[in-house]
């Protein structure tokens, strides 16, 4: 320790004399920061390690010169005050302002030309931080040759080709994702790093900052099917690693600008207050490095800990965003903001202050663009289950109603992923439904073009409800298959250690339907069932209605039941081959639901499952559940899936009168489904037994209500008005209504739950 901090204080002696030759206000390498990371090293030994290895990284770039780790040696630059860094940057960026061009020959090649792209974003970036760094090392004859050549290269290329009149090719409607700020962003960072030398490019910047909240603001467009760019929720459409990409550059802009423009004030952007919760609710904590959804074009070792520290290092603040960068593994992707790379080593937070968990809900719903997500807890290998149903163009896959399903660590019913654009399979597999956990009608799913074209109808997802050990949401699809479908609803409901998918399909004509499953494990079919295990992880797929899965090989003796195909496909490595499962419903239909039951196992090792009974009456099928010691009663109103015109869907079962499309009680085992504790009305305006009310509301809503002697829990979503009953065995002392306490009112054996959503 003592040598760390004699170190330390060497280091703030040398890079004093540097910081001090120029008054100079930084971009990003601010002395503050540097100071920063000097005192955490004498205090931390891993930052003393992440020190180290930039510098050795930059006393092997003294012999190269590579363009691309110019961010090294400016900041061994600004720590050391050691002119040899300084040397080397000015001689690569010499080099580099002399090249005849950045442009990218297949850019150039369209019509109109491109002439610039992401690889000139990143070197404007490397280019912009380095000539920052070592600006006092410069001569006025240097500073004028690499501007004046930077200018040539990227400045009003990038500048041009995607903000300023009259070159501007591009639009928010055309490339305004990740692409846009990156090139706009990068290209104005090295702008403002080359300020003094080309003084025409101020408004250039000045035009860039006012126009970044409209980035964030972009709303979609009906011409060609282009979704808003963020939920209100927060997030971004494109897959977790473009968004957070496209996030980070509009961020370190922002930043830059901010650095060099103190106290002037900058038009607030509201979506960067939600983006915390939206990479928190994406992401999957395990032993191990962090996972997130992968769906689209991302992989799930993708973290977004660069953006979270832009914000961090803006203001927006919170202890759970420790949390989440104690999560992430150094090095765990390509791109990462590690502390062991420049950007990672000046932007961590100190972490000491980092939660065990955060503080987020459990349960996550994104309606703008169509994701959601359900966990048991924030726990490290709790059980995770994440569905979509959102846009399809570009980084998003024709995966409408698809789901990944994380358990104990493991991505257990996984998303294929992805390859190389350039790749065939990736245009042919990866990015079609085939590649995901959907259901397939005559083989076929989304249309093909949607790659290119968009859907022109987007998938949806809805009425999220997350009541501790029951949750549920819905997804449809029908938008995307719409050539296919006139119904494609995908319900999950997730009962204690069972999560029920449930499939409401109706096609324009018979045919035949398939589901598509893909495994993260070892899959073996026993029976019925198909078990899938890794490592400690397993889970058993069960299909329950319309048939079970045919008991053995013999298929021809279960000609009623589902058969099953193994179909190889490549793996996203592209250079071995894995295997997915399509169950086939035998025979033609132009009308199914469909029930498979996801079983949670503890260990491979579990025997007792359990219990499920398929059950069945007039209008309606349905399952009752038996597990420790509970029983779950779930029916299906065959009437309420919309081929009923002006006519309510009512229906008896067992006992219960309902409307409700789908309905669950829950009791103890040994009791009466009449002691009931906890309902599940989806789609109902009314839930009754032997004359009592248990539900009533004037408009179908989606709800589940607990209550004991005690206390009425109640949660519930539909309509922005509710006006519901809500039936208790007494009147309660504490009701609450969607996590919030509400003051009880109660007559005829019910509480009123009314409230109204801000519109």
């Amino acid at each position: 320790m003592k040598r760390i901090i004699l170190f330390a204080a060497a280091l703030l002696v040398t890079a004093a004399a540097a910081s001090a030759k120029s008054a100079r206000l930084p971009l990003l390498y601010t002395q503050e920061r540097i100071d920063a990371a000097r005192q955490r090293m004498a205090d931390d030994p891993e930052m003393a390690a992440a020190w180290d290895d930039i510098r050795r990284t930059a006393d092997e770039l003294l012999e190269k010169k590579n363009l691309m780790k110019l961010e090294y040696l400016a900041l061994a630059y600004r720590m050391t005050g050691d002119a040899r860094y300084a040397d080397r940057a000015r001689e690569i960026m010499l080099d580099a302002a002399g090249a005849a061009s950045w442009g990218n020959a297949e850019m150039m090649a369209r019509t109109p030309a491109w002439r610039s792209e992401l690889q000139t974003a990143h070197r404007s970036f490397q280019v912009a931080v380095a000539y920052d760094a070592v600006y006092d090392r410069l001569s006025a004859a240097d500073r004028r040759t690499i501007a004046q050549g930077m200018m040539r290269l990227a400045v009003e290329p990038l500048l041009g080709d995607w903000l300023n009149e009259p070159t501007r090719i591009h639009s928010l409607n055309s490339m305004g994702h990740n692409w846009w700020t990156s090139c706009v962003c990068m290209g104005g960072l090295l702008a403002m790093s080359l300020r003094e030398e080309l003084p025409e490019t101020a408004a250039w910047v000045e035009a860039l900052d006012q126009a970044l909240p409209e980035w964030f603001d972009f709303a979609g467009d009906v011409l060609q099917h282009k979704p808003k760019t963020f939920d209100d929720a927060g997030g971004m459409y494109e897959s977790l690693n473009y968004a957070n990409f496209g996030i980070q550059e509009a961020l370190i802009f922002r930043l830059a600008w901010r650095n060099i423009h103190p106290g002037r004030p900058v038009e607030r952007i509201p979506q960067l207050d939600k983006l915390p919760s939206y990479f928190m609710h994406v992401c999957y904590p395990r032993t191990g490095m962090l996972y997130d959804l992968n769906f689209g074009d991302s992989h799930k070792n993708v973290s977004a800990e660069s953006s979270m520290m832009m914000l961090w290092a803006l203001g927006i603040r919170s202890d759970d965003m420790l949390w989440y960068f104690r999560q992430v593994e150094s090095g765990q992707h390509r791109d990462g903001f590690f502390p062991n790379r420049p950007m990672g080593f000046l932007f961590t937070p100190d972490l000491r202050r980092a939660p065990d968990v955060p503080s987020l809900g459990r349960s996550q719903l994104f309606a703008d663009f169509g994701w959601a997500t359900m966990r048991t807890s924030w726990e490290k290998d709790a059980t995770m289950l994440a569905a979509k149903s959102g846009h399809t163009w570009n980084h998003s896959h024709a995966d409408a109603n698809s789901f990944i399903l994380f358990h104990k660590g493991v991505d257990i019913i996984k998303d294929a992923g992805n390859s190389w654009y350039a790749h065939p399979t990736y245009r042919n597999y990866f990015f079609q439904s085939e590649a995901h956990n959907v259901v397939l009608f005559d083989g076929k799913g989304q249309p093909r073009e949607q790659q290119y074209h968009g859907a022109p109808i987007s998938g949806s997802m809805h009425h999220l409800l997350d009541a501790g050990d029951m949750r549920y949401v819905l997804a449809d699809g029908t938008g995307p298959t719409a050539d296919l479908f006139s119904r494609n609803f995908r319900h999950f409901l997730w009962v204690g250690d069972v999560i029920l998918v449930i499939d409401d399909l109706k096609s324009h004509e018979a045919g035949e339907y398939q589901w598509l499953w893909h495994p993260g494990g070892t899959a073996v079919k026993r029976g019925s069932d198909l078990t899938v295990t890794a490592g400690d992880a397993s889970v058993v797929v069960r299909p329950l209605w319309p048939r079970q899965l045919a008991q053995s090989d013999f298929v021809h003796d279960y000609p009623e039941d589902l058969w099953w195909e193994q179909i190889e496909v490549p793996d996203e490595t592209v250079k071995q081959n894995e295997t997915y499962w399509s169950f086939h419903l035998p025979g033609k239909t132009d009308r199914v639901k469909g029930v498979t039951a996801i079983i949670l196992k503890e260990s491979p090792d579990q025997k007792t499952l359990p219990a499920i009974e398929r059950r069945d009456g007039r209008n309606w099928i349905g399952l009752r559940i038996t597990d420790r010691g509970r029983v779950t009663d779930i029916y299906i109103n065959q009437l309420a899936d919309g081929r009923l015109m002006h006519m309510n869907s009512w229906i008896e079962a067992d006992g219960w009168t309902t409307d409700a499309y789908m309905f669950a009680v829950r009791y103890d085992e040994g009791e009466a489904p009449a002691s009931a504790d906890e309902t599940f009305v989806c789609y109902g305006s009314s839930l009754r037994r032997g004359g009592e009310v248990w539900f009533s509301s004037l408009s179908k809503l989606f709800a589940v209500c607990r209550t004991d002697a005690r206390r009425a829990e109640v949660t519930i979503n539909g309509q922005p008005r509710v006006n519901a009953r809500i039936r208790t065995p007494k009147r309660p002392a504490e009701l609450t209504v969607n996590g919030r306490r509400s003051t009880v009112a109660y007559e005829d054996g019910c509480v009123r739950v009314r409230y109204a959503s801000e519109r």
